[in-house]
């Protein structure tokens, strides 16, 4: 299990992912599930991956063998975001239809999503979530951040926080307390936890920064968080009980 987010602001996109893959509580490792492609000046794109990890790797490796190709749609060429995200979906599938059978056969899923983000020269940042079947939506006003792998600890503090004019410096404190939650919660998800940025007309990935095991930042987003929670629930009114009536049956 893994998980990324990626947001959508005003001020440019923000990814973060973390870096453990387990196979069991006994075969744990880290994999990097964040990808950067840029041309300073031209185009600067991130990719989060999630779900299985060969499937997701080979899905990157053929698009970076696209890449190569000049005579044929790529990471290069592409004059779109959305292009790019259709493209990662047909590399999705084509993995998937010389793998998928294979996996099956072992009760394997091969199932893997992609967070695709960037900006192009001339077009507006944008980012997409591609699914486990190749199909890909946007983020919006109303949904400006999608999430892949375990994501329904992390998720309240997002939904609470986060719209388009959340700035850079605010929302990088949201995504952090959003780990510390899944991490809290979920030893499927663990650092190192991956976070860059793509100001809004940089086109480049302008800020980059790991969190290893013990990073004191995350240290403390653990702890102030935690104290800051436990403050607030003192501070609520407690529950007064008000008997509302309803009939009970009674012992004879």
């Amino acid at each position: 299990m893994t998980y990324c987010v990626g947001l959508t602001l005003n001020d440019g996109l923000m990814f973060a992912s973390d870096s453990r893959t387990n196979a069991g509580v006994d075969n744990i490792a880290s994999f990097c599930k964040m990808r950067m492609f840029e041309r300073t000046g031209e185009r600067a794109l991130v990719t989060l991956t999630s779900g299985n990890l060969a499937i997701s790797q080979g899905t990157v490796n053929l698009l970076l063998q696209y890449a190569r190709d000049e005579s044929r749609l790529n990471l290069w060429n592409a004059r779109s975001i959305y292009d790019i995200a259709n493209l990662i979906g047909d590399c999705l599938r084509e993995v998937q239809r010389r793998d998928g059978p294979y996996l099956a056969e072992k009760n394997i899923d091969p199932s893997a999503w992609f967070i695709l983000g960037g900006q192009i020269a001339g077009e507006e940042p944008r980012m997409f979530m591609v699914y486990a079947e190749g199909n890909c939506i946007e983020t919006s006003a109303e949904t400006p951040f999608f999430q892949i792998g375990e994501t329904k600890y992390g998720k309240p503090i997002l939904d609470r926080v986060i719209t388009p004019q959340t700035p850079l410096t605010e929302a990088a404190k949201c995504v952090m307390v959003s780990f510390d939650s899944t991490m809290r919660s979920n030893i499927s998800v663990g650092p190192p936890i991956d976070l860059a940025v793509i100001s809004r007309g940089e086109l480049r990935v302008g800020l980059h920064r790991r969190f290893k095991e013990g990073d004191p930042y995350m240290q403390m987003v653990h702890q102030e968080w935690g104290e800051g929670l436990r403050r607030a629930f003192t501070q609520l009114p407690n529950l007064e009980w008000v008997d509302d009536g309803h009939p009970r049956s009674t012992a004879p």
